[in-house]
């Protein structure tokens, strides 16, 4: 009895979860939970990130240009009349400010050296050296390697605009095919409902045709009118479906599978179509992700003119260096044993250097193309906004058009259908009232998804990042 007792006490929580596991699996599907999935799952976002982490690798290995190098040469003698033996370690950092660089290193020798080779001698501890090579004109400001750490890390800001405007496409066309799924549901719902008034009508037109109060031909013309309205509504099932498929490529789950969402997960009535919230104030070009690509890019093509300038230049480096050899004297005598420092310069200048002017013409050409390809995209993008802004107008007061229309047409419709109850109206006539009021519910479903349609493309032309869930 006690265990009985316990059972029954355990049932009810039981009930009320499941309950609650069944209600959350037939909750209606929002335009957040799709967004946020896409945004998550995509493959052509994961694929833009890809392309963003590539850059960084670029950026990276530009980096490496100014790696420390170290490096050891080792020579010895193992055969003839000298069996001096060599050993040099140096350590060469280029330096970040100036196309130079400094170094330091240390040699030690040991045995005897042809008169030739009189700078290999060193004292018996070795010899530690210090420089640096700085340029004065000629890369000072600016030389190749400084120049490639410049490019590659604009291309990582490249790929992450690029990034951001797939990815704001990609959403673009989430919102599309969740609403296109909303407004079929919606459309499948009113032809449900108007085949659902014939299905009714007709178990009361059989019960006058077996009362003899309506002729037999009343049935089979409201069976003809059932079957149409059936095909109607198979018809809007069919869209439902296959919207359903289209959401799948933007519906996924955590492992990244498309999700086909089944028509008990549509939302109640349009108000999903408005769903997606638009800021109020416009967003200028500058913040579109396609217009600052191309401002990027012609920030590289200046860091190339610059490039292209300064080897014109003429070149004028100046190097210095101090050693010391330590311990105790060695072969080569005593003259090493004195601190050594050494001062020189070098200096080229180009006579033709006509490969240097043809980069800076092709790199001014670069930037006056961009120039105008930036100028031509940011006017698209203020004719763009302005024309879906235009749209969203229009369609808004068509849709309120619309809905008076189908409150008219819903209130002759109910008009009729209760005369043809009292026997005072046609049959024809209330089928039509029925159908036509039907219709402008379609309308109406039609206007709203043109709305939303229009307040999405208002939403993807104006970057609005907030609206499409792809804020990081």
């Amino acid at each position: 009895m006690t265990r009985v007792i316990a059972l029954l006490r355990i049932v009810p929580l039981l009930l009320m979860l499941w309950s609650g596991v069944a209600s959350a699996q037939v909750a209606p599907l929002t335009l957040d939970e799709v967004l946020r999935s896409s945004a998550r799952s995509a493959p052509q976002i994961v694929e833009a990130l890809a392309r963003v982490r590539q850059a960084d690798g670029r950026a990276l290995s530009a980096e490496g240009a100014f790696d420390t190098v170290f490096d050891v040469d080792a020579r010895s003698r193992v055969a003839g009349y000298y069996d001096g033996t060599v050993v040099e370690a140096r350590a060469t950092r280029p330096l970040t400010g100036n196309g130079g660089y400094v170094y330091g290193g240390y040699r030690a020798s040991r045995g005897t050296f042809p008169v030739y080779e009189d700078q290999a001698y060193t004292n018996r501890l070795g010899e530690a050296k210090v420089g640096a090579l700085f340029a004065l004109l000629r890369d000072r400001v600016i030389d190749e390697r400084r120049t490639r750490r410049t490019i590659a890390g604009t291309d990582i800001d490249v790929a992450r605009f690029e990034a951001d405007m797939v990815a704001i496409g990609v959403q673009r066309r989430a919102v599309d095919a969740y609403q296109a799924w909303v407004a079929a549901g919606l459309r499948m719902r009113a032809y449900r409902d108007l085949l659902h008034l014939a299905e009714r009508r007709r178990s009361a037109i059989g019960r006058l045709v077996t009362l003899g109060a309506r002729p037999d031909i009343l049935l089979v013309e409201n069976d003809q009118n059932l079957v149409r309205r059936r095909a109607l509504a198979v018809r809007a099932e069919q869209d439902v479906a296959g919207a359903a498929n289209a959401l799948s490529l933007y519906l996924r789950d955590e492992a990244g599978a498309p999700v086909t969402v089944s028509e008990d997960r549509l939302p109640e009535d349009a108000g999903a179509l408005a769903a997606l919230s638009i800021a109020t104030t416009r967003a200028g070009p500058v913040e579109r992700p396609d217009y600052r690509a191309v401002l990027a890019r012609i920030d590289q093509a200046t860091s190339r003119l610059t490039l292209a300038e300064n080897d014109l230049s003429p070149r004028l480096d100046l190097r210095g260096e101090v050693g010391k050899d330590v311990g105790s004297v060695g072969l080569g005598g005593p003259n090493r044993t004195p601190l050594e420092a050494a001062v020189g310069f070098r200096f080229s200048v180009p006579l033709q250097n006509r490969a240097a002017k043809g980069r800076v013409a092709e790199a001014r050409a670069e930037i006056e193309a961009l120039g105008q390809r930036s100028r031509f995209l940011r006017d698209q993008i203020t004719v763009e906004v302005q024309g879906i802004v235009i749209a969203v107008g229009a369609a808004e007061r068509l849709a309120a058009i619309a809905d008076e229309e189908r409150q008219l047409a819903e209130r002759l419709a109910t008009a009729e259908r209760r005369r043809f109850e009292l026997g005072s109206a046609d049959f024809f006539l209330v089928n039509q009232r029925e159908e036509t009021a039907t219709d402008a519910r379609v309308r109406l479903v039609d206007a709203q998804a043109r709305i939303a349609s229009a307040r999405a493309e208002l939403a993807a032309a104006t970057a609005d990042r907030e609206a499409l869930q792809l804020i990081r």
